[in-house]
């Protein structure tokens, strides 16, 4: 009897786990659906419209995801970088850069560049906007360096296209494309200002002078072409020099008092008849 009562609680203490067991499979599938929910959440990304994102699968490049709703594999995938493709416009410049005659030039400028392959922009160079600025830096300073401080401060624009040419060149296996380069401000010291003002006005003079000694020489070459008119023609030197008293009295109305010797010549041009007319006015 005893063995019997003994098996019986044994029997009894043996079914009683069996009895729990549908009571944690709920548990268990709630707490699989929340884990499948986060990892599902953890996949969902969005990109913006100008954004491009680099996705790496085991540490390996994968693909470019974007823009819009893009999907990963969580802990597998990584989102490691977003571009932005729009351009940008980075400002640069180099203080106190020697020219080639020594002259120290502060010159700022401006980069407008964007990123076309963000795979490269990613993976070929650590920072690529601090690697462009520092590019773009030393690409004026050697610019500056090859030319005289008089080129840097008219030569704008060849400045300007090597610069773009020498940044092309280095940021092409980045992935970034340069659209252009301009130079903003270009500051002289003091001393070299005045210095080039004033060769700036006394090239203006020489150049006024020679604008000057051709117009002479204009003049001089038409009248010795109407010296040679009036050589042989006495009366039209005389109607001449009447006209040009008339000229010079018909704006003004002033008066013009002739000595007689003067008159007298202007006799001999006149005719007969209206000598006489004179005469008659004088006896009047």
């Amino acid at each position: 009897m005893a063995f019997g009562k003994k098996s019986k609680q044994q029997a009894d203490f043996s079914v009683a786990p069996a009895a729990s067991a549908p009571a944690a499979a709920p548990a268990c599938g709630v707490v699989v659906a929340l884990a499948a929910a986060l990892l599902a959440t953890m996949g969902i990304h969005i990109a913006q419209q100008w954004e491009k994102v680099v996705v790496l699968r085991l540490g390996k490049f994968n693909r470019i995801g974007g823009p819009g709703l893009f999907w990963t594999l969580p802990i597998i995938e990584q989102n490691v970088m977003r571009v932005d493709g729009r351009m940008r416009v980075t400002t640069f410049g180099a203080e106190e850069t020697l020219t080639s005659d020594l002259v120290p030039l502060n010159v700022n400028a401006v980069l407008f560049w964007m990123v076309w392959d963000a795979k490269a922009a990613c993976t070929e160079v650590c920072d690529f906007t601090c690697s462009v600025e520092l590019a773009a830096q030393t690409a004026l300073r050697d610019a500056i360096g090859r030319a005289n401080a008089a080129e840097v401060a008219i030569r704008r624009q060849q400045l300007d296209r090597e610069l773009k040419k020498a940044l092309e060149e280095k940021a092409a296996d980045w992935g970034i494309t340069v659209l252009s380069v301009e130079v903003r401000d270009i500051l002289l010291p003091r001393e070299l200002q005045d210095a080039m003002s004033l060769e700036a006005q006394a090239e203006q003079r020489r150049k006024a002078r020679i604008i000057l000694m051709e117009g002479e020489q204009d003049v001089a070459d038409m009248l010795d072409g109407i010296g040679r008119v009036y050589e042989n023609n006495d009366e039209a030197l005389r109607l001449r020099a009447m006209h040009l008293l008339y000229e010079s009295v018909r704006e003004t109305g002033g008066t013009v008092v002739m000595p007689s010797s003067f008159s007298e010549g202007f006799g001999d041009v006149l005719g007969d008849s209206m000598k006489d007319a004179l005469k008659k006015n004088a006896g009047v």
